[in-house]
């Protein structure tokens, strides 16, 4: 058994390191067979199968597909979630490497195979660690980050948030090289909320416009107002993205059509700016369609909110990970308005995002690539991470 000093990095290390080349023989078998979506069931019992190999029994069928599994220490003490994502992305995959996709149009583009292996490693690594633990791990491997209905909330409807009292996630960052550390503070990721609108107004002949009520130009009028919900009504410090990606409206030059469809995302990273950006946005829909003569159906759809990071979180990340890997991890005010489903988890529990780096020396990579090649260093360092970060919160 191994007991962990008062620094128990060393220990770390070593029970991570002995277990790094399967965990990279892991990634790469998920690697080579992608699944997207909820649909992750090879993954899902691959993962079941490594966790009742190290004496884990694991629960299946978690929000569909997604496994939950519990590590015990043996004193009593707070809940962790360790939450890793396995699903990948629809992109044919470029790179030619040896384990590259076998499944056309599928690829694990965004690094979730090398968080699949990552968490795996921990969880090697934290059996081995419960006796000197106060408290318990819950392993959440997910599926279905990478799509509107998420996983994370699936999960959480079927229970695996409750009872926690902290959740971790991680994510693979090739912006920033191998055994680098990032932390966030604040939002890491911003709110993600889909709309539709659909103007409608009276069809005739483009010659006689007064005797038709034209939803294009109505449409028109719609779309620069909602551009002051940025501008005029936001707080700037608490900035949003609304962004109209699809506009359609009549078949042909000398109709007026009966209506005028246009939809978009809107992106906030806080609670309160996401409230205030949804109410605006029926406002102005409304009142400019009230002032244009035209009808509106507005369908706006939540998706994941901010991702908020605990501050007293990202303090004892900076300064165990510091020490752990002999260097602190770079702190950021986060900046992305990409979305991840893990605030279903930060939303309901004190919870912390940490990023590792995974470039090559050499390439300019980025997630959602068809040629990306992370460095499987990462796979290592966020297995350590993790590790450390749990033992740190449970002793």
């Amino acid at each position: 058994m191994h007991h962990p000093s008062n620094d128990p990095g060393q220990t770390i290390e070593a029970l991570v390191r002995a277990v790094e080349p399967r965990l990279i023989e892991l990634r790469r078998d998920i690697h080579a067979h992608p699944e997207t979506g909820f649909d992750t069931i090879r993954t899902a019992a691959l993962v079941a199968d490594e966790l009742r190999a190290m004496g884990i029994e694991p629960q299946t069928g978690v929000g569909r597909t997604g496994i939950v599994a519990s590590i015990t220490g043996a004193h009593p003490g707070p809940c962790i979630i360790l939450r890793a994502d396995m699903d990948a992305l629809p992109i044919a995959e470029q790179t030619g490497l040896s384990f590259a996709s076998t499944v056309p149009g599928k690829m694990h583009a965004c690094g979730h195979d090398l968080h699949t292996a990552s968490l795996l490693g921990a969880a090697k690594a934290l059996t081995q660690l419960a006796p000197h633990l106060s408290g318990s791990v819950r392993l959440v491997f997910q599926p279905a980050e990478e799509t509107m209905e998420s996983g994370a909330a699936a999960m959480i409807a079927d229970g695996a948030a409750d009872g926690a009292d902290m959740a971790i996630a991680f994510h693979n960052r090739p912006e920033t090289a191998a055994g680098k550390i990032v932390l966030n503070r604040g939002a890491s990721t911003a709110s993600s909320d889909e709309f539709k609108v659909v103007v409608h107004g009276k069809s005739g002949h483009a010659a006689r416009p007064h005797a038709a009520i034209d939803p294009i130009v109505a449409a028109a009028h719609v779309i620069t107002q909602l551009q002051t919900l940025i501008s005029r009504e936001m707080n700037p410090a608490l900035s949003a993205v609304l962004t109209i990606g699809h506009i359609q409206g009549g078949a042909t030059q000398n109709i007026i059509p009966d209506s005028c469809m246009f939809e978009g995302t809107v992106r906030c990273r806080s609670p309160e700016s996401r409230d205030l950006a949804e109410a605006s946005f029926h406002r102005i829909c409304r009142g400019a369609a009230a002032a244009m003569n035209v009808s509106v159906d507005i369908d706006y759809v939540r998706g994941a909110p901010p991702l908020m990071n605990d501050d007293r979180l990202v303090d004892r990340a900076a300064n165990v990970l510091g020490l752990q890997f002999g260097e602190a991890p770079l702190v950021e005010q986060g900046s992305s308005f990409g979305a991840e489903d893990f605030s279903f988890f930060s939303e309901r529990l004190p919870s912390i995002q940490i990023f590792v780096g995974s470039g090559q020396p050499g390439r300019d990579d980025r997630v959602h690539n068809s040629d990306y090649q992370p460095d499987e260093a990462c796979i290592a360092q966020s297995a350590i991470a993790l590790t450390r970060m749990a033992v740190e919160l449970l002793t």
